[in-house]
């Protein structure tokens, strides 16, 4: 027998023999068109080549393709296991060409393998043309010698293929394969051509016209070959079986599905084995290639398809969660083929491990209660929409769900009904949302939110994707399009710019489109937490609704991002394990340039505290560590030990990053939406430049890392340069230089100080020359004292008082325009005069108001020292009328 990985190494060494590039499959999420959820076909990732937007170093390519058909347009789901040959995933063999050669060669081509090389009878092959195709008709009877009965002429679209409404067009030749007339059914063009005789294992597209509007306009400059042969049923033909799941690849899989629930594979339970293996193959590759399951876009395709494979193993009876422990069988199986199944293998198998086995739960909840309501039910009753829709709105059951169990037992489900009580849900839900004080510029972005649900973010794997805009939104309303200069708001269906949430600022970027569309985009926020709303400005060129349009983030503003965040989740880490659990994050800001971090923690980090959380930082950032991403359900994430942060608002699924190792655990374990390294030397170095009191019991730490952190130390290290060259020290003896000059200051002010104290009082001045003056029978030194500080006054008054002996001491400051006041008694005159009273006139004198002290000591102030003389005056006066009580 001839293996389906032969089959699928032997068609692609046939077209590289015959001059053709091996093209690896390209990822199930489309690189290049943003219309599709996944690729469907083997030439999708050709597109841009078929429309002369991209050019390839090869003219000739050959591929086998991997395809994905579960949502949308394409949707093979609900058939998958109930029939030979629907599938979710499948394999899409094909030959490119790219103006070379044309129907001739792709027919020889054609033949030739199919007939020479693997040997299929000619007389087991019927061919179709289009009818207008003579070219073709008469190609195949030149090369193959069909039979005319054997070479079917089809009038419909199905033997026309077109990209779609506008662009390359042409013919289609299908070849069938007779499985003999023991199977039902017949030819195509024929009445009973839906039977499973006749299949078609190969499609051969000519390009060759151009079409607007569904119509051809005109004719391709260069036609080209576009082929496509399902691996799997190509498989089956040359394994001598007619179902697909009789191929080798399948009967492995079903076969290790059989053993591990001890299982029959057949009879009743042969519908639940496909499905387990067919989806088993989907999931794996998905998640691959970086899907996850989700609540919205191409994760919840990925989730129904889990899902429904995960109840068909709970019909079969298994005990435990199952998917996880296939995955081996399929890496054994297509791992060679495809080495991203070896590299994903053990992300695989926790992502279907963790979704079985909350899925469990809620399936076993869900069965009961369909159970119940379907008990009076008989075979072709309907189950009422509003039972199906309680279901899925209360207790967390899918509706595919329903109708995928109830569909074997006969019964079938209102679809409208529940259409209908969605529907209703949702209105209530807009009333609410209108009657909770949201602005009612918000309103734009609930309805589109409606519209068109959730913008799926496929930022976390690179920072180039490809879009079609849903909405463009100018001055607060909805428009149809926009033009150079306007500032809009774009809204795509997906999108690889981080919308601002969590702390993480948004991506800034550009927007182009093959139309000629310029724009920049200058951020990204999420309106309602569920859009990523691109504002921009166009440059050039037009943008309406409806056009794809390609986006590319600031790829080096993103990569600062990333390192600033992942930094934040291991100093959150690291001030926990320095200074308590108490510490938990109260806010955040990551910016490309720097990030501040904000958390809970009752005084000021000492100098040794800051030097050791800066240590354990970089530490793990030197070790390397690649960091882990997990999607896990919220209560699983916070049983683990995951930290929430601040401010990010988390679903029923949340990604869980772990950084770092410390021993058998990781450093870091938090649930974080936002964007980070791959490894932790990505971040390279980690700096705190500052630390602070934002309130009671909350610090803020402000922080650098990568580039940023050296330019820091760099010019800090500058600084200090520039510091040892003044003092004319190397940088080593700085402090101690430095401390040398600020002790010798405080000498030399000092000093100064005493200096100026005896000039004011003992230098020659007239107060000392005539001695103390006679007021009113008491003795009384009063002096303006230019350039003494304030502070030196009160010491002055004393020594002053020394020397009065009995009597009054006025002293007055002027220093910079301003007097200060200070007046002192005697003590044996305390009880008869109060120092406070007669400060007071002489603040008056000088402007001031007040002045407070004791009875022998006062003191105060004004504003105008040009009248210090008339402050002095005014005690004397005041000295001189009756006596002042003290």
């Amino acid at each position: 027998m001839t293996s389906t990985n032969d089959i699928r190494r032997g068609f692609l060494d046939f077209f590289a023999r015959e001059g053709h590039t091996i093209v690896p499959s390209a990822p199930l999420v489309p690189q290049n068109d943003p219309t599709l959820m996944f690729v469907n076909a083997g030439m999708v990732p050709f597109k841009n080549v078929f429309v002369g937007q991209e050019t390839r170093p090869y003219t000739t390519a050959t591929s086998s393709q991997k395809c994905v058909r579960a949502g949308g347009k394409h949707n093979d789901l609900d058939n998958v296991g109930y029939t030979a040959r629907h599938h979710t995933f499948f394999e899409m063999l094909g030959n490119f060409s790219f103006g070379d050669y044309f129907k001739e060669r792709a027919i020889t081509l054609a033949w030739t393998l199919l007939t020479k090389e693997w040997g299929i009878p000619a007389d087991r092959l019927t061919v179709t043309v289009y009818h207008t195709d003579d070219q073709a008709w008469d190609l195949w009877k030149k090369i193959a010698g069909l039979p005319d009965e054997r070479i079917i002429r089809i009038a419909t679209k199905d033997n026309f293929w077109a990209m779609g409404p506008d662009g390359p067009c042409g013919p289609c030749s299908e070849i069938f394969y007779d499985h003999g007339d023991h199977i039902p059914g017949g030819p195509p063009g024929s009445p009973d051509e839906d039977g499973d005789r006749f299949v078609e294992i190969w499609n051969l597209v000519f390009m060759q016209n151009v079409q607007a509007d569904d119509v051809v306009v005109g004719d391709l400059p260069k036609p080209q070959i576009d082929t496509g042969m399902g691996l799997e049923r190509i498989a089956a033909v040359l394994q001598g079986v007619h179902d697909n799941y009789d191929t080798d690849t399948f009967k492995a899989l079903i076969a290790a599905s059989g053993e591990l629930t001890r299982t029959d594979t057949a009879g009743e339970l042969k519908a639940s084995h496909r499905v387990i293996a067919d989806h088993l193959r989907a999931s794996g590759f998905l998640i691959a290639d970086g899907v996850l399951p989700a609540n919205e876009g191409r994760g919840y395709v990925l989730r129904r398809i889990m899902r429904r494979a995960m109840r068909h193993a709970h019909l079969i009876g298994a005990a435990e969660p199952l998917m996880h422990r296939l995955v081996p069988s399929l890496v054994a199986e297509m791992g060679a083929a495809y080495p991203e199944l070896v590299r994903a293998q053990p992300l695989i198998e926790e992502t279907l491990k963790l979704e079985e086995t909350r899925f469990r739960q809620t399936l076993a909840n869900g069965l009961r209660l369909l159970d119940e309501a379907t008990g009076a039910m008989k075979p072709g009753d309907t189950l009422p929409g509003e039972t199906a829709f309680k279901l899925y709105d209360t207790y967390g059951f899918p509706y595919d769900l329903t109708e995928d169990a109830l569909r074997v037992q006969g019964f079938g489900v209102d679809r409208a009904g529940f259409d209908a009580a969605m529907a209703e849900q949702k209105a209530k839900a807009r009333a609410a949302w209108k009657g909770s004080g949201a602005k009612a510029s918000d309103d734009v972005w609930f309805d589109l939110s409606e519209e068109a649900g959730a913008t799926e973010f496929t930022g976390y794997l690179g920072h180039d994707g490809d879009g079609q805009v849903v909405a463009i939104v100018k001055d607060g309303a909805r428009v149809d399009k926009a033009g150079p200069g306007d500032s809009v708001i774009l809204v795509t269906n997906q999108t690889p710019f981080y919308g601002e949430s969590g702390g993480q600022m948004g991506d800034t970027g550009f927007v182009t489109s093959a139309k000629g569309l310029e724009a920049d985009v200058e951020d990204t926020s999420k309106p309602l937490g569920k859009l990523h709303a691109h504002h921009a400005t166009i440059r050039a060129g037009e943008v309406a609704v409806g056009d794809a349009v390609h986006l590319s983030v600031d790829a080096a503003r993103r990569s600062k991002i990333r390192a600033n965040h992942s930094a934040t989740h291991l100093l959150h880490a690291a001030l926990r394990r320095r200074l308590g659990d108490h510490v938990t994050q109260k806010g955040s800001l990551v910016a490309p340039d720097y990030f501040r971090f904000d958390f809970s923690h009752p005084k000021a980090l000492t100098r040794e505290e800051i030097e050791a959380v800066e240590a354990d930082v970089n530490r793990h950032i030197r070790e390397n560590v690649p960091v882990g991403t997990r999607l896990m359900s919220i209560d699983d994430a916070m049983a683990a030990g995951a930290m929430a942060l601040f401010g990010e608002k988390y679903g029923d699924e949340v990604r869980v990053l772990s950084m770092g190792s410390d021993g058998e655990a990781a450093y870091s374990v938090e649930l974080c939406g936002g964007t980070h390294v791959n490894a932790l030397g990505d971040i390279q170095l980690f700096k705190i430049t500052s630390e602070s009191a934002v309130a009671a019991g909350v610090r803020r730490i402000e922080a650098l890392t990568g580039e940023a952190a050296r330019r820091y130390l760099v010019e800090r290290e500058e600084r200090l340069r520039e510091a040892a060259a003044t003092l004319k020290a190397a940088p080593d003896e700085v402090p101690a230089r430095v401390a040398a000059l600020v002790e010798e200051r405080r000498r030399l002010e000092r000093e100064l100080a005493e200096a100026k104290k005896a000039l004011a009082l003992g230098g020659g001045g007239k107060a000392e020359q005539a001695g103390p003056e006679q007021v009113a029978g008491h003795g009384f030194i009063g002096q303006v004292l230019d350039g003494v500080e304030a502070k030196s006054l009160r010491g002055l008054v004393d020594e002053a008082k020394a020397r009065v002996g009995s009597g009054v001491v006025a002293l007055v400051a002027v220093n910079d325009g301003r007097a200060t006041v200070a007046v002192g008694v005697t003590d044996d005159l305390a009880g008869t005069l109060s120092a406070v009273d007669l400060v007071r006139k002489a603040v008056e004198a000088v402007g001031g108001q007040g002045g407070g002290g004791r009875p022998d000591m006062a003191q105060g102030g004004g504003p105008d020292g040009a009248r210090a003389a008339e402050a002095l005056a005014a005690v004397k006066a005041a000295l001189s009328a009756e006596p002042i009580a003290a």
